[in-house]
């Protein structure tokens, strides 16, 4: 069977995430049931990273096998005619070998948080950023943020429920930056914790706002208690942009 490799984009906020959960639609269950109305075959598939609710994809990548040959271009079309209800698209449709794995195979990560820092609420952005109306210092933040690269036990950043073996991980890059009244946190890494990247802006936002200096970051990294991490931002302003591989 031909293995595909797919680059989707999505709007999260319809969904309950993209992992299939019974309590709603997952961006997954849009995706498979397209394939299955397109081939006529259940074909799971397998996703880079998973999703929580409300969280965007602009380059989220999966693997699915068929039990068909399909030209790249015509699959990616043909798919998205069967999603046309729900706010997913397949960007690019591509077929790999049989040992590439969407998830395994990957090499790194690129996540974008976006913050609408103005006393203004967002209108056009309603969805897609977090709303912080008091100001921020973005030049602090990406100074503490550079205390967080490396290697190191993220448990202070890390959600109570995941299920992830081990809390080390290696941060790659963390970069806070301005331009006008957005601020945009990028985030890469191998892997992440379940809402690591949330978890890291709601304390770059502390320090930002004063509450916190780049010394208590660092104090509630090396403390490795979750009772240490400040307010977790609201998922509405994440995006998974990018998997390499």
């Amino acid at each position: 069977m031909p293995r595909y490799k797919l680059t989707i984009e999505y709007d999260g906020r319809p969904f309950v995430g993209w992992q299939r959960q019974a309590n709603g639609l997952s961006v997954q269950e849009a995706v498979e049931s397209a394939i299955l109305r397109l081939t006529g075959v259940a074909s799971p598939i397998q996703a880079a990273g998973r999703t929580d609710a409300s969280v965007h994809a602009k380059g989220q990548v999966v693997h699915v096998d068929l039990d068909r040959d399909w030209r790249g271009d015509r699959l990616r079309d043909a798919l998205n005619a069967h999603l046309r209800l729900f706010p997913v698209a397949v960007v690019l449709a591509e077929t790999v070998g049989s040992d590439f794995e969407a998830r395994f195979s990957a090499s790194k990560r690129h996540y974008l948080y976006r913050i609408l820092n103005r006393r203004a609420p967002p209108t056009h952005e309603r969805g897609y950023v977090w709303h912080v109306a008091r100001a921020l210092d973005a030049g602090a933040m990406h100074a503490a943020a550079q205390l967080l690269l490396g290697r190191h036990d993220f448990t202070t950043f890390r959600a109570a429920e995941c299920q992830a073996n081990s809390p080390m991980r290696t941060l790659e890059q963390l970069d806070v930056a301005r331009t006008g009244d957005m601020i945009e946190v990028r985030v890469s890494a191998l892997s992440f914790l379940h809402r690591q990247v949330r978890s890291l802006v709601g304390s770059l936002e502390h320090v930002g706002s004063g509450k916190w200096t780049a010394a208590d970051l660092k104090a509630a990294l090396d403390a490795r208690d979750r009772a240490r991490c400040g307010a977790v931002a609201p998922a509405d302003g994440l995006f998974l942009m990018q998997v390499d591989y």
